[in-house]
C-alpha cells in the first residue's frame, strides 16, 4: 500500500502492539504525529510538558509491563532535551523508542533552523550515540518498515535498551508503497540457555558453600526471574540480598530476605555478603554504590569469597570482581537449571537464625526514625503510614536523594515489580513522569511516587500530565526545603555546605507553595505536618482514586538513610584531620580494579 513516511511509521507502531506516543510536537514532527489520526493508525498521544519526560514516562512504562512505548520530538532543542531521559533508560537497560524529525534530505548541511552542522552534517543523531543501544537516520520513506523492526529487535533482544530513530521532516511527507512487517516475523524469540558446564560447576560451588548468598540486581527483576529466584533460595535456604534495582525481586517479609546492600544498603545485607563464601549475583552490574565502592569486607570480599556471576551481557561478566563461574545467560534458565541440579539443603538453621537475627537487628536500628512522633517528620515515617495502607501489590516509584535511600532501606515490597527507581543514573526529574508510565502500563494498581522537593521541582509540570491524560498516581513529596542528600554529603567530607539548602537571602528556609501549585494544576492537595496527618491524607489521596499530592514536612537533619557501606569521595587535600585518614583507610581497602 502507498502510504506516507508519518502513515508507515504509525501503523508500524500499531501492528507492533505499541499502545502509547508521549512528546512534545514541533515544526520537524507535525507531519509525523498527523500519521496517528487514520482509523488504521491511531494510537493515543501523551503531551508532556517537557521532552525529557517523554522519555522518562516511556521508560516507567516499560519497567512495569515489559512492552516498548515510543516517544517523539521535534528536530533540534526538543530532540536534545531526550538526552538525560535516553541516558537513564540505557544505564538501567531500559527499552525506549525515539522518534525525532531531522533536517530534509535536499538541505542537510545548509544549516537550517536547528541543525546542528558545525561540525558534520546533521549531528544531533552522534549527540545520542553513547546513550543507545543503536541508532538510524530515515532517509527514504520507504526504508521506514525495515528500520523499524530493527529498531524493535535492538531494543528488545538480550540486554534490552533505548534506540534513536531521526526522520528527515521530507521523509515523513514523502509517500512509498510498502509492506508493514509482521513483528513477530522479524523478533529473534527465546531465552538464552546456559552453558551445561557452567550451570555444573555453579552447582557444585553452592553445594560445598557454609555462607552462600544471593544477590539480585535490576537483571533479576528486567527478566521477570523472581520465581526461579524463590525456588533456588528456598530449595538451598540461602539468604537474597538487593541492589536497587533489583528491590522488590525477593519478598521482603520472607525469612531469607536479607537486606539491601551497598554504601545506602542494610546492617544485614552488607554483613551477609561480605560475610559469604560463595556469592551468586544475578544480573548485577557491581556498580560502586552497590559494592560500596569495592571497599574489600564493606559489601563484599572477592578473594576469598567465590563469585558466580550470571548475566545477559558478556560484558558484565569479570568486569568488576573475578569469577569462579561466569555465565552469559538469561536469568531465568541459568537460575532454573542450578535450581534443578541442585540437592535440597535440609539443614542451616545457624545460618539462617543468623540472617533473621541481623534482620531484626537493622529493623531496631531504623526504628526511632520509623516511629518518630517528632514534627517536622523524618523521611522514614511517611513511608510507615504508606506501608499500612497500600495494598501488597502496590506500585511505589522512588525518586533520588533521601527519598531513594529511605525507601530502599525502610519501606518494604513483597511482589515483584512492586519498586522502581533509577538506580544506575538517579537523575533528579526523572520519577514523576515514570511513576505516570508505570500507571499507564498496569492502570489495575495503585502507584505512589515518592520524591524529594528537589527532584519534584526538576519535574513539576509534569503533574498537570496526570490531571489532562487522567493518570491517577499519587505524589508524596518529602519537603525538606532542599537537595538535602547533597546537603548532607557536602557536610560529611568538607564540615560545610553551600548552594544545597532553599533559603531566602537572610538564611530563612523557603519553599514554593505545592499546594497552591498542585491546585493550579488542578490535583487534590494535602499538607501534612504531624505523623498522624500525613498517615490520614495518603490515606485520603489514595482513596480518592485521582492525581493528589500529599506534601509531607520532613525535617532537614538526623532525617535522611543510613550509610552502612562506604562511597569513594575524596576528601580535600587541605583537610587533615581524621576525615583524611578515614578516606585513606577505605582507599587502601579497595580491591583490584
Amino acid at each position: 500500500m502507498k502510504l506516507t513516511g508519518a502513515k508507515i511509521i504509525a501503523r508500524t507502531l500499531k501492528e507492533f502492539g505499541v499502545e502509547y506516543v508521549a512528546g512534545i510536537p514541533g515544526h520537524g514532527a507535525w507531519t509525523f504525529l498527523d500519521g496517528f489520526l487514520d482509523d488504521e493508525s491511531k494510537i493515543p498521544v501523551i503531551q508532556v510538558f517537557h521532552e525529557q519526560s517523554a522519555v522518562h514516562l516511556a521508560d516507567g512504562y516499560f519497567r512495569a509491563t515489559g512492552r516498548p512505548m515510543a516517544a517523539f520530538t521535534s528536530i533540534g532543542p526538543g530532540a536534545t532535551n531526550t538526552v538525560i531521559g535516553m541516558a537513564t533508560a540505557y544505564a538501567d537497560s531500559s527499552a525506549v523508542l525515539l522518534l525525532t524529525g531531522g533536517p530534509h534530505t535536499h538541505m542537510v548541511g545548509n544549516g537550517i533552523m536547528q541543525e546542528l552542522e558545525r561540525k558534520q552534517d546533521n549531528a544531533f543523531p552522534e549527540v545520542l550515540a553513547p546513550v543507545t543501544k543503536r541508532h538510524w537516520v530515515a532517509n527514504r520513506a520507504d526504508k521506514l518498515p525495515s528500520i523499524l523492526h530493527r529498531a524493535f529487535s535492538a531494543m528488545l533482544t538480550g540486554r534490552p535498551g533505548p534506540v534513536h530513530i531521526e526522520i528527515a521532516m521530507d521523509v515523513q511527507a514523502d509517500a512509498a508503497d510498502v509492506e508493514i512487517p509482521k513483528l513477530h516475523e522479524r523478533l529473534p524469540v527465546g531465552k538464552i540457555y546456559p552453558d551445561p558446564e557452567a550451570v555444573s560447576q555453579a552447582v557444585a560451588l553452592l553445594a560445598g558453600a557454609k555462607r552462600p548468598v544471593i544477590v539480585v540486581g535490576g537483571g533479576a527483576l528486567l527478566g521477570n526471574a523472581s520465581e526461579a529466584v524463590f525456588e533456588l533460595a528456598t530449595k538451598l535456604k540461602i539468604p537474597v540480598v538487593t541492589t536497587y534495582n533489583g528491590k522488590s525481586t525477593f519478598p521482603e517479609d520472607h525469612e531469607l530476605f536479607g537486606g539491601d546492600i551497598g554504601y545506602i544498603g542494610s546492617t544485614s545485607g552488607n554483613k551477609l555478603s561480605a560475610d559469604a563464601d560463595v556469592v551468586l549475583s544475578i544480573g548485577n552490574r557491581f556498580t560502586d554504590w552497590s559494592a560500596s565502592s569495592y571497599r574489600k569486607g564493606a559489601t563484599f570480599s572477592f578473594p576469598p569469597a567465590k563469585l558466580i556471576q550470571i548475566d545477559i551481557d558478556p560484558h558484565e561478566i569479570g568486569k568488576n570482581y573475578p569469577v569462579a563461574v561466569g555465565i552469559v545467560a538469561d536469568a531465568v534458565p541459568a537460575v532454573s537449571l542450578i535450581a534443578a541440579q541442585s540437592e535440597a539443603v535440609a539443614n542451616r538453621d545457624d545460618y539462617l537464625a543468623e540472617v533473621v537475627r541481623l534482620r531484626q537487628e537493622w529493623k531496631e536500628k531504623l526504628a526511632p526514625r520509623l516511629d518518630s512522633d517528632a514534627s517536622p517528620m523524618t523521611s522514614q515515617r511517611p513511608l510507615k503510614g504508606l506501608r499500612e495502607i497500600l495494598p501488597r501489590d502496590a506500585i511505589v516509584v522512588a525518586g533520588s536523594g533521601n527519598a531513594q535511600g529511605t525507601v530502599k532501606q525502610t519501606f518494604e515490597v513483597y511482589e515483584p515489580k512492586t519498586h522502581f527507581t533509577s538506580g544506575s543514573f538517579s537523575p533528579m526529574g526523572w520519577a514523576v513522569p515514570a511513576a505516570m508510565g508505570v500507571k499507564l502500563g498496569r492502570p489495575d494498581k495503585t502507584v505512589v511516587c515518592i520524591v524529594g522537593d528537589g527532584e519534584f521541582l526538576m519535574g513539576i509540570q509534569e503533574i498537570g500530565v496526570a490531571v489532562t491524560h487522567n493518570i491517577p498516581v499519587v505524589f508524596l513529596v518529602q519537603n525538606n526545603s532542599g537537595y538535602i542528600s547533597i546537603r548532607g554529603g557536602q557536610r560529611k567530607i568538607t564540615g560545610r555546605f553551600v548552594a544545597s539548602e532553599f533559603a531566602t537571602a537572610d538564611g530563612k528556609p523557603y519553599s514554593p507553595d505545592y499546594l497552591a501549585i498542585g491546585k493550579a494544576f488542578g490535583l487534590k492537595t494535602w499538607r501534612a505536618e504531624t505523623p498522624e496527618e500525613v498517615d490520614r491524607y495518603l490515606k485520603e489521596a489514595i482513596e480518592s482514586g485521582e492525581p493528589a499530592i500529599v506534601e509531607a514536612m520532613t525535617a532537614r537533619d538526623a532525617a535522611g538513610p543510613f550509610v552502612p557501606g562506604w562511597w569513594d569521595l575524596p576528601v580535600s587535600a587541605d583537610i587533615t584531620d581524621e576525615r583524611q585518614d578515614e578516606y585513606w583507610e577505605g582507599r587502601n581497602l579497595q580491591q583490584h580494579l
